[in-house]
């Protein structure tokens, strides 16, 4: 599905979605080509949390959460620099 599909479907809600193909442009914005909607969620507090439990156990998707009020989905990729805590290497002394 295409966003404007997924607004027609499931209107005025609370979604998270799997971006399935996508591409960045030069602005580091994500264009999302196609989207599978993953979960229904009652309100935005209930789409972040379906959405922390859902990267915790699957981080190699590409999940989001949004509210199909949103004409346009505005997602910006951000650049991290250093080590992450839970990837950065443990002593042992």
């Amino acid at each position: 599905m295409q966003w404007t599909e997924v607004r027609q479907t499931y209107p005025d809600q609370w979604l998270v979605i799997e971006a399935l193909e996508a591409e960045t442009d030069t602005d580091h914005k994500r264009q999302l080509k196609q989207i599978a909607v993953v979960e229904c969620c009652p309100d935005g507090n209930a789409a972040l949390l379906s959405y922390r439990r859902l990267h915790q156990q699957y981080p190699m998707r590409e999940l989001y959460f949004a509210h199909t009020s949103r004409e346009q989905l505005d997602i910006r990729e951000q650049m991290w620099v250093g080590i992450r805590r839970s990837y950065a290497p443990v002593s042992q002394r």
